[in-house]
């Protein structure tokens, strides 16, 4: 069966395009494509490496033509109906003399039933060659081709009765899914590595493999989850959201009519837990979560900061359902009206390319934005669109600084009970959650510095030593409150209390 990227490949090969680029790591799925599509043609297919020269339809080499030009002086001169397959040739693009001879083929080919085309992992058009090569990226393999894959494996080791995925389609489609991203040949080493530890289908050897894609793209991070929404105080308008939105991955919600989400920019105060949400949300939907370093994005070589956002977003899609989280996404595109004359429009570009996509997508990845300083975003990201809902983060209520304790309290392993969470709550206005989880730990130090136990006291006297961000970013802060009042949707259903924290009173 024929791919949507054979069907393109076939088209170009039809209407006589004479150079043709093909982009993938799968040489066999492609050469197993091209030879549907010549033996459909009837056309004869010609493979070249440097290694082996050039293989004749007969599969005999002719060793004569390893060389670069050579090969194309056959190509040349050839009087056959085909196509030549070249492999790896990406490294001769840079000199001068491949590059001319390239330019002469693909003028000669197009009045005959020749074409050439590039396999190559990597994509490098010289400026020269730009509007007589046309550009495939070939896909991956789909949900269809990673189940007979799953079957095929199964059924090589002989008791796919046995299997689980056999009684079980729901585990067929999550196993099918988990694969999504990978190259057939790496779903054939996964499946079968996860066969042999555990004589199944082991989702989570399976998802170790897409870790491993992540970490080779060098701009992105597979982040280990292990904060869970019941770690995460207060914000109940935002976690009903993520929970009913959880559920639109599904293939009942896509029957049903409603498309995957998109994502949501978490805005507001430093510390009121954005990051902390950023990965409960991974947890709760049970979905791979990659963080995306703007700063790694940015390269010195002209281009690359460009084709390195481009390569994070394929990767982000190459292993969807996941979720891509852009942590303080105002420090990463900071400088954006200075672009021009500061680093010559790259983060401008960078920027554009993402925004786009954002707009764009079609693959069910999730975005999370968080940002601390709205000012700095450029109002065209918080148009409709780019995200599903913009959410302001505040300050935590008395409700939630009593939560927030009892986390807390409870994750040091301690009794809730031997402590007044209503006077703690109280004494604590202003603070943020993570000023709280600080407050306890430093109560933690307090009391093994005087090999005691922590209590009550500890608790409020590291609350009056320590002077919360609230009260020295007083005015930052209801700036930004004011900014969110008619932009933002509250994420907390517990309106904040009104008092000034700059004269607040500990009397505890």
């Amino acid at each position: 069966m024929k791919t949507s990227s054979g069907i393109a490949i076939e088209t170009l090969i039809r209407a006589r395009y004479p150079l043709i680029y093909v982009v993938s790591f799968e040489e066999n799925r492609v050469d197993e494509e091209l030879s549907l599509i010549t033996s459909a043609r009837k056309k004869q297919i010609f493979k070249w490496t440097i290694t082996n020269g050039l293989e004749t339809p007969d599969g005999s080499f002719l060793s004569d033509f390893k060389d670069p030009i050579k090969v194309l002086e056959y190509i040349l001169h050839a009087d056959v109906n085909g196509i030549f397959v070249m492999k790896d040739y990406h490294p001769y693009l840079n000199e001068p003399v491949v590059v001319r001879k390239l330019r002469d083929v693909a003028h000669s080919l197009k009045t005959s039933m020749k074409n050439v085309i590039f396999v190559s992992p990597v994509l490098k058009v010289p400026i020269e060659l730009e509007k007589e090569v046309s550009v495939i990226d070939y896909n991956l393999p789909e949900k269809e081709d990673i189940s007979e894959i799953v079957k095929n494996i199964a059924a090589g080791i002989g008791n796919i009765d046995n299997l689980e995925i056999s009684k079980n389609p729901a585990l067929l489609r999550k196993v099918t899914e988990a694969a999504l991203g990978l190259t057939a040949e790496e779903a054939e080493n996964v499946f079968a590595k996860s066969l042999v530890q555990t004589g199944n289908f082991d989702l989570k050897i399976i998802l170790s493999e897409k870790e491993q894609i992540i970490r080779k793209s060098g701009v992105l991070e597979y982040c280990h989850v292990n904060e869970s929404m019941q770690g995460v105080g207060g914000l109940d308008k935002l976690k009903n959201w993520l929970s009913k939105r959880g559920k639109a991955f599904t293939q009942e919600a896509r029957e049903f009519g409603l498309p995957e989400p998109r994502g949501i920019l978490l805005l507001g105060i430093p510390g009121c837990g954005k990051s902390l949400t950023a990965k409960a949300i991974s947890s709760m939907w049970q979905l791979p979560l990659l963080k995306l370093d703007v700063g790694k994005v940015f390269s010195s070589l002209v281009g690359s900061s460009e084709e390195n956002v481009r390569r994070a977003i394929r990767t982000a899609e190459s292993i969807a359902p996941s979720i891509l989280w852009l942590d303080e996404m105002e420090k990463g595109f900071s400088g954006l009206g200075s672009s021009g004359q500061t680093d010559g429009g790259t983060t401008a570009r960078v920027f554009g390319t993402f925004l786009t996509w954002l707009q764009e997508k079609k693959t069910p990845v999730f975005v999370v934005a968080t940002c601390n300083n709205v000012s700095h975003l450029p109002p065209e990201l918080l148009r409709k669109g780019r995200f599903d809902e913009i959410f302001f983060v505040d300050l935590p209520s008395k409700e939630e600084r009593k939560e927030i304790f009892k986390i807390h309290i409870e994750k040091r392993h301690r009794k809730v009970d031997d402590f007044d969470l209503d006077k703690l709550a109280d004494a604590a206005i202003g603070f943020s959650g993570s000023e709280i989880e600080e407050i306890i730990v430093s109560a933690l130090y307090d009391a093994f510095d005087k090999n005691e136990d922590i209590n009550q006291s500890y608790i409020e006297n590291a609350i009056n030593s320590m002077i919360p961000l609230s009260q020295t970013m007083e005015e930052q802060i209801k700036g930004i409150r004011e900014w969110a009042k008619i932009r933002a949707k509250k994420a907390g259903s517990i309106e904040w209390e009104t008092e000034n924290v700059a004269v607040r009173q500990l009397e505890i």
